[in-house]
């Protein structure tokens, strides 16, 4: 198959799932061309049957935002043309699906049908979508892709219940290649003195993932546990919790890595994770956190309690609730018997979310779309 994916490019997680998907169609033989406007962070380009499509918007003054919309809708239909694609998967709804609409609509006009498969991610839905400027064609454009994925039961029935959808919506969960982290990392020692422990949280550092929470938790844990605390990614968020944490006297514990390719290393000489987000859909960082081993303190909210399950694999509770979440971390990096049963359990966990089982499930979706 020619398979378009069309995502954004950036550390969230509907990137990183449509990055890791396309390289698991193109070692299967597939063909895959990713569209976007620069590229995905997680892409290698060299790699085997893998294609990357640049969307480049031009700079008018007229306008005063730049309709990247249409630049992209026209990019999809040349590249469709020129490697005769045979379906177009979007990631996340705004304005993905809006523009694999139109594009579907242009190539209708020159006798070409091709399917459009739209996978929700989250927010896409649960924050941006439900803005009454975009709902009305959020709506129309779930309503008029061939087939709806989302990626958790939570984002399905958030998405049933804001929206009035009328397609089925298919649950296929993230997932996780775990043959990407296989075992502690030696370069432990750069970062952590010996005996201590490693904390870390990753996300675009924007306020739904609750960046202030995370040092506020860190802050508590640090007291009682001997820990330093890795930021990895970047945001709106990041100077502000550098304030935070120097108000707070722990700047020197926490160390900012900012964008890094080298998340599944950092993952693998972490011993505990951080997530307490006002909203997920489904929580990748923290699969893959628990695909290295990591045991999990995140928030209960959307579909983390599907990935995180509380007092097996890690703990969860209330947003905004940071002294129940340092308590369960101190509780867990004190205890060394409960935490071994935790970092076992997180990996066994994560099995359930491979690349093994889920992929094949993206497959057979396609294969039904051209049928």
């Amino acid at each position: 198959m020619n398979i378009g994916i069309v995502c954004y490019p950036t550390f969230g997680g509907s990137g990183v799932l449509a990055t890791e998907l396309g390289k698991y169609l193109a070692q299967s033989g597939h063909q895959v061309h990713f569209i976007t406007y620069s590229q995905p962070v997680r892409l290698d380009i060299l790699e085997t049957n893998i294609y990357y499509h640049e969307v480049n918007v031009e700079d008018y003054p007229l306008f005063q935002y730049q309709p990247y919309e249409l630049a992209l809708s026209s990019k999809m239909v040349n590249v469709t043309l020129k490697y005769k694609l045979d379906l177009l998967h979007v990631h996340y709804a705004i304005p993905h699906a809006y523009a694999a609409y139109m594009a579907k609509q242009i190539l209708c006009q020159k006798n070409i049908s091709i399917p459009i498969i739209t996978t929700l991610h989250g927010t896409d839905i649960t924050l941006v979508g439900k803005n009454p400027s975009y709902k009305e064609a959020v709506t129309f454009s779930i309503n008029n892709s061939d087939y709806v994925t989302s990626v958790s039961d939570s984002l399905k029935e958030d998405t049933l219940e804001l929206f009035d959808i009328t397609k089925d919506i298919e649950v296929i969960h993230n997932f996780v290649d775990l043959s990407l982290y296989t075992g502690k990392e030696e370069c432990r020692k750069n970062f952590a003195e010996e005996g201590q422990r490693i904390i870390t949280h990753i996300s675009n550092l924007r306020p739904v993932k609750r960046i202030e929470d995370v040092i506020q938790v860190f802050y508590e844990v640090q007291k009682e546990v001997d820990t330093i605390l890795l930021m990895i990614g970047d945001g709106p968020e990041k100077e502000k919790s550098r304030q935070q944490a120097a108000e707070l006297g722990i700047l020197d514990r926490v160390k900012y890595l900012g964008k890094t390719s080298e998340i599944e290393r950092i993952l693998c000489m972490s011993d505990l994770f951080l997530l307490p987000s006002e909203k997920e859909s489904f929580g990748l960082s923290a699969l893959e956190a628990m695909a290295a081993g990591v045991p999990v303190i995140s928030s209960n909210t959307g579909g983390l309690p599907e990935v995180n399950i509380d007092g097996q694999t890690g703990y969860t509770a209330d947003v905004g609730d940071v002294t129940s979440m340092a308590r369960s971390a101190i509780h867990l990096l004190n205890n060394e018997e409960l935490f071994a049963e935790f970092c076992k359990n997180a990996k066994l966990q994560a099995n359930r979310f491979s690349l093994e089982r889920i992929g094949p499930k993206y497959l057979k979706l396609y294969e039904r779309a051209l049928t």
